[in-house]
């Protein structure tokens, strides 16, 4: 059976990841370490200006204290599979989506980033949610496991081709009736600002980080346009983020 290997990072003690490690269970033999607390919005980070320790949670199931996923996979690939490289990574189920360019801060897609840096087959998993105050509760988590479990089939039995160092990023959406699966791009995320500065009861300030509202940009092929119309969205992502058009337009201008 193939090894999988599963992080996410809304921590050990999340529904997402409780529901992706019964989905993987079902088609082959998974392995959990994943971050011992929230890691939201920690993107692609590694840990190396202190020690990292592994608790067993329970068998096949680890917490890494104050690990980001990225450390969570990193270090489970050196710990774990010393012999041979798991046959797939899963990161997820995350609590809440990362589309467009929240793939940048995604802690999330850094996991599964992690292990495409590896050569390994790597997908992460997101599952929408209606607002920011909708509670894992109200997900229909049974379907969310459906879909991880068939797209890490399709990735396994490469009916969905991984080349070397790419990986997959998927949403699923918050409706009750999923239309199917669509291909898509990254859609124009539409930031705003939301940082509020307070005072402390010493009179210091400091500053508290908001959630935007999900806005991007109305188009047709991305994976906000599949999510929004009822689709699960499959984005691939590459880790050679070079703009090879504007490199050939600068070489151009080379003297």
């Amino acid at each position: 059976m193939p090894k999988i290997l599963i992080t996410n990072d809304d921590s050990f003690e999340a529904k997402g990841l409780e529901i992706l490690y019964e989905a993987m269970s079902e088609i082959g033999k998974p392995l959990v370490v994943a971050p011992a607390s929230p890691k939201s919005a920690c993107s692609k980070s590694l840990t190396i200006t202190k020690p990292l320790m592994f608790k067993k949670v329970k068998e096949n199931f680890y917490k890494l204290d104050d690990g980001t996923p990225d450390d969570c996979v990193y270090l489970a690939i050196n710990e774990f599979f010393k012999d041979k490289k798991p046959d797939l990574i899963v990161s997820g189920i995350n609590h809440g989506a990362n589309m467009g360019e929240d793939v940048n801060y995604s802690g999330t897609v850094g996991g599964a980033t992690e292990g495409a840096i590896h050569g390994i087959k790597s997908i992460a998993i997101s599952q929408v949610l209606k607002s920011f105050d909708n509670p894992p509760s109200e997900i229909n988590w049974k379907k969310a496991k459906k879909i991880a479990k068939e797209i890490a089939l399709m990735v396994l039995e490469n009916k969905i081709q991984l080349p070397h160092r790419k990986l997959l990023n998927i949403n699923i959406p918050n409706t009750k009736k999923i239309k199917g699966y669509r291909f898509t791009k990254l859609a124009y995320r539409i930031y705003g600002n939301d940082a509020h500065k307070y005072l402390n009861p010493r009179g210091e300030e400091y500053y508290w980080l908001g959630l935007h509202p999900l806005k991007f940009k109305e188009e047709k092929g991305s994976d906000f346009w599949a999510v929004k119309n009822g689709y699960v969205s499959i984005t691939p992502i590459t880790l050679d983020i070079t703009d090879y058009q504007l490199l050939e337009k600068l070489k151009n201008s080379e003297k």
